[in-house]
């Protein structure tokens, strides 16, 4: 299996179907996973995985592009689902979201052992209803 695919099989895995030990075989086991809220070790992502699937029970995940250079990997997604559970302090309001992102890798010893997760929180916020995206608000 390529590294790409591997990528694939896991982020579908736990993004897309909820499996919290899709990542298992492709983590490092120091894995960081860093985004503007902080660090976080598999644990902790295990726990994010877990609250996105409760809050949004139908969502899916869709790899849009996997862009490989040595060790590092960029990976470009789509999550797709209806709000409907607690998520971020936002109760329920059965809306449909669609939010993208980019994350990017750094691969050690044939395992992911770093990721910057990049993706903008108010267009989340925005399909909630909760945020409104235009002049004054960007």
């Amino acid at each position: 299996m390529t590294r790409s695919e591997a990528i694939l099989k896991a982020w579908n895995g736990a993004w897309g179907d909820g499996d919290l030990a899709a990542f298992e075989n492709l983590l490092a086991p120091d894995y960081v996973r860093r985004s503007k809220s902080g660090s976080e070790d598999y644990a902790s992502l295990r726990k994010t995985i877990e609250a996105m699937h409760t809050a949004f029970p139908d969502s899916s995940t869709e790899i849009l592009d996997i862009v490989e250079d040595g060790t590092k990997v960029a990976v470009h997604w789509k999550t797709t689902g209806t709000h409907q559970g607690e998520f971020m302090d936002v109760p329920a309001t059965g809306r449909s979201v669609n939010v993208t992102g980019a994350s990017f890798l750094r691969f050690e010893n044939d395992k992911l052992a770093e990721e910057w997760v990049i993706w903008d929180p108010r267009e989340l916020l925005s399909a909630l209803g909760i945020w409104h995206l235009g002049p004054g608000n960007a």
